[in-house]
């Protein structure tokens, strides 16, 4: 953040709106020429003032929602109110897509999910019902005046996370803040105010009313921030975790003097920052998930074993089947469940793979069970890897590398991702005189797994297979 950008707050967000979006400006003149005020306000002006790309511009207006209709009539290219209830109006002005809030206070009732809103009638109290500070600033328009009531400019240069008001009020408002809380630790790398942190740890339960849609967007965001591992501590530590995500608490296994083993939790930080170095196009949000889950199935399945050992068997299987299910409660959407789901469950069978005493089928049916997922796979492989003991690192990422060696050298000699039967379903039909039917499905993955064991042996044999083994089949 830069400390002359933050100290003329207006040249800043003149800068901003100039090149971003001249049109604020233009829409500031109609709303004046109507007789309503118009504002630049939250994430738009936090960001300019950080230096950070800004792209959604969000307004708020002392106009009521079917007023801001009228004003917008002829200006807007296209405007839709699915947000109406909410006091919120959204339009598009050539590339530009655009929201405007009614200045506004919402709380929610103590037994509801939905929230109650109040039209309030000043940009002040609009942005003291805001969540933070640094989202309570505002830049009217089209004059350009600064508007901080709350500190926000102090809090972005002392990059600190408060309320406007009473932490208590604010998240009893709305529960949801105290995720966006921890969101906004991940995304900025702030830290939380200690008034703000004794509250989320005071009203964790209140989240409870929160719909798991809303909850599942927050921690996306968190978890594709720059600092997830900041953001998913503060909500280990203030409770939030265990009513959310009750199965990241659950890794601080006790660890006492007779059986030591990895603090799971901090191996599963570790891994998530691992497989997040590794990333290419910005945050995946399905690496990240399967990351933090990889080892969620560990408490369940911990055992103790002579000599002080501690076991974990099938804690890839447990786990795949308990991310499934969290996923799945969070509304994620059923692709992204069931990739992390299978990342999890695949995390561990590098490990069989030994010094290379794989054989080529072997290297097939990792290939062909990761499927897409591959490249996932082999970065969360190589994340999981967090040993203080750099000779068994090194021995570890040379024997990964052998194992992308033969991948590629078969996906070349073989192309293992289009793998397939030799034979089609028709061709199963005419060799054994079958009509359609779960009979040929079975023929089908007899002929893959040959496919996969003994690799390319051409159509002669296959068919030859086939007969051998439909007469075994009776």
């Amino acid at each position: 953040m830069s400390n002359e950008l933050t100290s003329k707050p207006a040249a800043a967000i003149s800068e901003l709106l100039t090149r971003a979006a001249p049109l604020a400006n233009d829409l500031g003149r109609v709303f004046a020429a109507a007789g309503h005020e118009l504002a630049l306000v939250g994430g738009p002006v936090r960001d300019a003032l950080l230096g950070r790309p800004v792209s959604d511009l969000d307004f708020t207006t002392d106009a009521h929602p079917q007023r801001i209709l009228e004003i917008v009539d002829g200006w807007a290219d296209a405007v839709w109110t699915i947000g109406i209830e909410f006091g919120t109006i959204g339009l598009r002005k050539g590339d530009h897509q655009i929201e405007i809030t009614t200045y506004r206070s919402e709380s929610y009732d103590p037994k509801s999910r939905k929230p109650e809103v109040a039209y309030g009638t000043s940009l002040t109290e609009d942005l003291q019902r805001r969540d933070f500070a640094v989202n309570a600033m505002a830049t009217r328009l089209p004059g350009h005046e600064f508007v901080d009531p709350y500190g926000g400019l102090a809090d972005l240069r002392n990059k600190t996370i408060r309320t406007p008001g009473r932490p208590e009020d604010s998240f009893g408002d709305d529960p949801l803040r105290m995720l966006r809380a921890a969101r906004f630790a991940s995304q900025l790398g702030f830290t939380i105010d200690p008034a703000v942190t004794a509250a989320m740890t005071e009203m964790a339960g209140r989240i409870e009313i929160v719909s798991a849609e809303r909850v599942r967007d927050e921690l996306s965001k968190l978890l594709s921030g720059a600092y997830p591992r900041q953001g998913l501590a503060l909500l280990v530590d203030t409770g939030l975790a265990a009513q959310v995500l009750p199965e990241l608490p659950k890794l601080r296994l006790e660890i006492d003097e007779h059986h030591r083993h990895k603090d799971v939790y901090e191996h599963s930080l570790i891994v998530l920052e691992q497989a997040i170095a590794q990333e290419e196009d910005g945050p995946d949000l399905i690496l990240r998930l399967a990351a933090l889950l990889h080892d969620i199935g560990k408490p369940k399945t911990r055992s103790f074993v002579d000599g002080g050992r501690v076991t974990f068997h099938h804690h890839e299987v447990v786990g795949a089947s308990m991310s499934k299910a969290r996923l799945t409660a969070l509304r994620y959407p059923k692709d992204v469940v069931a990739d992390v789901s299978r990342l999890v469950e695949l995390h561990l069978r590098f490990h069989g793979y030994g010094t290379g005493e794989w054989t080529d089928a072997a290297v097939r049916r990792y290939v062909r069970d990761a499927g897409p997922l591959l490249p996932r796979l082999h970065k969360l492989t190589r994340a999981d890897c967090t040993t203080r003991n750099k000779r068994k690192a090194a021995a570890l990422a040379r024997t990964y590398d052998d194992l992308e060696r033969r991948i590629a050298r078969l996906e070349q000699e073989e192309e293992l991702a289009k793998i397939r039967p030799e034979l089609d379903g028709h061709e199963i039909q005419q060799i054994l005189e079958l009509a359609p039917g779960p009979a040929v499905g079975r023929a089908y993955k007899f002929l893959l797994d040959l496919r996969l064991d003994q690799g390319p042996i051409g159509k002669e044999a296959a068919t030859k297979a086939l007969r051998e083994w439909w007469r075994d089949q009776g």
